[in-house]
């Protein structure tokens, strides 16, 4: 009878197995006009309330029991299809999207394509298509990938003809800025009126403010993650735009039809060539080139190799000449190991010149940062509640503060050269998506970075080891003078440093159309820019952590609250962050960083903290499309006596950093009047950038000098611009040959005069005081005709 029992028991068994036996439909997902893969496309099976993404190469995998499901397809731009598929074992099964997919059993669905990102455990994140970017109103007729971001909440800058971006309250060097995983250190063209990004050349950017994956490290900020188009591989195509100030082009094509495709994109500013026609001898422009190879192997590799060269040129009488700009190598391999796993190589370089020819003063000045970068990352799609990411990511730095050379006989200057500096940052990570529950879904990781700063340099010592000392007779900070000096040879460590940044975010579903979330984590940056004005300049120079310039560390904390409603047409995200940064440099009064060999001598460490309430509201469908965004947040920073007798910087008081803005508005629309023309509107406004204006005067021998209060207690006035805009497609059903289209903006339609900066003097006449505000831009109206063949 026990045998009996046994043996039912043992079939029971087995026939639940089975029928709980898994298999795993996987595949890419790409444009059926280019072949080019898509990024983020949803899977969603409804009938198991499931699904995946696409990763950054366009591959899924999604693990499930046997059976016969629907199988729905999503992505915001492109035809939406459901299929019917029996999965009875393992299934390859590529997915082409576009006006004319198939060899599929479509019809178009209106319902899930939100559900998987309300249940998934990411927040803090921002998306946008290329589609959304080339329809917002453009200044001197160029979309900007970076000026579109500054439409999303806890997005800012320091105003007009500011370069970098600030997030969150942070600065704009805590920024990790990444195009094909390789790393841009300047973003911006001409001072920040152009960013270094061709749009025609960009398939896909998604903006991580916080929950950051751990396969990101080395910013404490943000990450903007940027990945550029494949090419065509089934047939040749170009296009561009010819534009007022500039114009760019794009090729792209076959290598191999339908395995491999090249692109080349190119842009260059032509302004200054009017000027030649003046008497007017100065100069600015900038030019860059996009290119990209794609091939694929076999149905389990695929080659990329992509690059960027970007320059910019400004002089004035052709006596200084300044010259800067990235350039990045990328090669990548995209190996699959089985239907489960996927891996990418990458070997990355990465260089950031300046340059100045100072005819004269008889000298040149060179100065940069170059990185190589090797990273092998892989993703493990273990079953379809649980994904894994793991990998390594190695980083050898070789930084250039300064090189002079004369450049021309008898100069009078001598040749130098200040200490190069060398560093390594290896890092290892692991990341974990689960899902717990049909509502609770987690996503967990830990990365454990490290760093070593190398020789060969010789490194200054001080008294104490204290580079920066008080004078308590006067109450100010001032330059130590070193004791000695000690020699590093070539890779010997100089300084090393070590951290673990657990990372974690948490979702609960209230239902198929709300949840909230929650995360953690913890950055740490090595590297400093070395600056003490609010947006990034060119002559900014990059320095690595050592004995006296600590890592930063952050942690973040965010809560959020996500809606969608009225079937999916319109979206709410509410999120609440606070974060807090150790070893943020300050700088001591009359700090001098430019050509300084020993710049430990003027900085001191401090902290800041960061914190605030962000709104979006988006209306998805319809012919008015668009989104609100409202930030309300506090960006502070403090920089405390070592010792009891010591002032620190401001009294030790908490002061609002030189990126705080208490609030920041931004309103989007794109109206689709009919098939010929579409309009757009932005209208930002912003709280004025805070500054220190003087509080007083007294007189010293008989001339006026300004007293100060504390630092950053004033705000330039309120900020504020509304940019229109009008597309005019000739011919909207010509699908063929040559197509066009008019672009009409106008940047700043009521002319606002926003201050960049505030000055004051002594009126001559009067001899009373009164301020002068500097303003860059009025009203700027631009047209740019787009074409593509």
């Amino acid at each position: 009878m026990n045998i009996k029992i046994i043996i039912s028991l043992l079939l029971l068994s087995t026939s639940y197995l089975f029928s709980q036996e898994k298999v795993t439909l996987s595949g890419t997902i790409s444009d059926t006009r280019n072949n080019e893969t898509l990024i983020g496309v949803t899977i969603y099976i409804k009938s198991l309330q499931t699904g995946t993404t696409t990763n950054e190469y366009g591959f899924y995998s999604i693990t499930v029991p046997k059976g016969t499901y629907n199988v729905q397809i999503n992505y915001i731009g492109y035809q939406s299809i459901e299929q019917t598929i029996d999965l009875n074992q393992n299934t390859r099964k590529n997915f082409s999207l576009g006006e004319n997919s198939q060899d599929l059993q479509e019809v178009v669905i209106t319902e899930n394509k939100k559900k998987v990102d309300i249940r998934r455990p990411e927040m803090s994140v921002n998306k946008l298509t290329i589609k959304e970017i080339k329809k917002m109103p453009v200044v001197l007729g160029e979309t900007d990938v970076l000026k579109s971001i500054l439409t999303l909440p806890g997005v800012t800058n320091a105003g007009e003809g500011a370069s970098g971006f600030n997030v969150r309250g942070g600065a704009a060097d805590q920024n990790l800025i990444l195009l094909d995983e390789a790393t841009i250190y300047n973003s911006s063209h001409l001072f920040g009126f152009f960013s270094v990004f061709n749009s025609d050349a960009i398939k896909d950017l998604k903006l991580y403010k916080g929950g950051i994956p751990a396969r990101f490290g080395g910013r404490l900020s943000s990450v903007l993650d940027i990945y550029q188009k494949e090419g065509n591989s089934k047939e040749f195509h170009m296009n561009g735009g010819i534009g007022l100030i500039s114009s760019r082009l794009l090729a792209e094509g076959p290598i191999s039809k339908d395995k491999g495709s090249f692109l080349v994109a190119g842009r260059s500013s032509y302004a200054h060539l009017f000027l030649k026609l003046t008497d007017n001898k100065n100069s600015a422009y900038f030019y860059d080139l996009n290119t990209k190879l794609s091939y694929k192997l076999n149905d389990n590799n695929n080659l990329y190799l992509s690059g960027y060269f970007g320059r910019d040129v400004f002089s004035l009488n052709d006596s200084f000449e300044n010259t800067y700009g990235n350039t990045v190598v990328n090669l990548r391999w995209n190996h699959l190991f089985s239907n489960k796993l996927f891996s990418n190589m990458s070997l990355i370089y990465s260089d950031y010149y300046y340059g100045l020819t100072l005819d004269f003063a008889g000298f040149n000045w060179d100065s940069g940062i170059k990185n190589y970068n090797f990273k092998y990352d892989l993703k493990h799609y273990v079953s379809d509640k649980m994904q894994l990411s793991y990998g390594l990511n190695t980083i050898y730095y070789d930084f250039n503060p300064g090189t002079i050379k004369p450049n021309k006989p008898n100069s009078g200057i001598n040749a130098d050269q200040l200490d190069k500096k060398y560093a390594f940052e290896p890092s290892l990570y692991i990341d974990a998506e689960q899902k717990v529950t049909e509502n609770l879904s987690i996503n967990y990781g830990l990365r454990y970075s490290m760093f070593y700063r190398l020789g060969a340099q010789t490194i200054n010592k001080y008294q104490n080891d204290q580079a920066v000392v008080f004078n308590n007779d006067i109450k100010i900070y001032e330059k130590a003078t070193p004791i000695g000096t000690e020699y590093y040879r070539s890779n010997k460590t100089i300084a090393s440093f070590n951290n673990l940044e657990p990372r974690l975010s948490v979702a609960y579903a209230l239902n198929d159309d709300q949840s909230v979330k929650a995360s953690y984590n913890r950055m740490s940056q090595y590297l400093h820019l070395i600056s003490n004005t609010a947006s990034p300049t060119p002559l900014d120079v990059w320095a690595p952590s050592d004995n006296f310039l600590k890592p930063q560390i952050l942690d973040q904390f965010a809560v959020g609250y996500f809606k969608n409603f009225s079937d999916d047409k319109y979206s709410l995200e509410l999120e609440t962050f606070y974060k807090k940064i150790k070893n943020r440099v300050d700088y001591i009064d009359g700090a001098d960083l430019i050509a300084n060999n020993a710049i430990e001598q003027v900085i001191l460490p401090g902290r800041a903290r960061a914190y605030g309430l962000e709104v979006l509201l988006r209306k998805n469908t319809g012919k008015l499309t668009g989104w609100v965004s409202y930030t309300l947040s506090r960006s502070e920073q403090q920089t405390p006596g070592r010792t009891p007798d010591e002032l620190g910087i401001n009294n030790s008081d908490w002061y609002r950093t030189g990126y705080d803005k208490t609030h920041n508005l931004s309103v989007t629309g794109s109206y689709a009047y009919n098939e010929k023309w579409t309009f757009g509107g932005i209208f930002a406004l912003q709280s004025g950038q805070p500054v220190t204006y003087p509080n007083g005067q007294y007189q010293y021998q008989g001339i006026s000098v300004p007293s100060y209060g504390g630092r950053n207690d004033n705000s330039l006035p309120l900020y504020h611009h509304l940019d229109v805009s009008a597309t005019y497609v000739p011919k909207p059903d010509k699908k063929k040959g040559w197509q066009g289209e008019w672009v009409f903006s106008i940047y700043n339609l009521y002319s606002r005069k926003n201050a960049a900066s505030i000055s004051f003097r002594q009126n001559e006449d009067t001899g009373r005081n009164e301020a002068l505000r500097l303003s860059i831009f009025g009203m700027v109206p631009s047209v740019t005709y787009n074409f593509k063949f």
